[in-house]
């Protein structure tokens, strides 16, 4: 039995260092084989959060969009119900400068929901934004129709204190009501 069992090490202490000969150990040489300053693009410098004192929604030129932001400076949100489709959508706009091809999901906490929804980098025709969109039905976008303020975060560009405000709910609910029957 003793022999079996010396044979059975033998051949696993054999294969563990054939395996090990398939590979060669990590130097510190292997640096010196990339360019570091050509590896590749970085993310850029993440922003501070902008000062929301004082924003509001208020209606956008675009029927059924509404924008947050401080009365005469520039939006810091857009919501907008999106209704080509069977299912309406809304998208969420964050107005703030993106890496072309950028992905991250925007947190949304509040009125004791969570919600996370994937944005991407988006060209308008000027600028390079953050831009998502989910389905108006479902659990998603009842963080923004609760009484209480919500934070709006998104990775290097901030927070965004959105106060409280009956208008994202209004916004829902009728974008929900646009839905075609199945």
């Amino acid at each position: 039995m003793a022999r079996i069992i010396s044979s059975r090490s033998a051949i696993l202490a054999w294969a563990a260092l054939s395996l090990a000969a398939c590979k060669p150990p990590a130097s510190d040489e292997y640096l010196k084989r990339v360019d570091l300053t050509q590896a590749g693009s970085f993310a850029s410098e993440p922003l501070p959060s902008p000062e929301t004192e004082g924003a509001i929604w208020a209606e956008s030129d675009r029927t059924g969009r509404i924008l947050y932001g401080i009365p005469g400076s520039t939006p810091l949100l857009a919501l907008a119900c999106e209704s080509s489709g069977k299912e309406p959508l809304l998208q969420l706009t964050r107005f703030a400068p993106a890496d072309p091809r950028a992905k991250a999901l925007m947190a949304l906490v509040g009125n004791g929901h969570v919600a996370r929804i994937p944005v991407d980098a988006a060209w308008n025709g000027s600028a390079w934004l953050w831009q998502g969109s989910r389905e108006a039905r479902g659990d998603t976008w009842e963080v923004l129709t609760g009484p209480r303020s919500v934070e709006a975060t998104l990775p290097g560009a901030g927070t965004v204190t959105l106060n409280p405000s009956q208008r994202p709910s209004q916004l829902i609910a009728q974008c929900r009501g646009n839905a075609l029957p199945e």
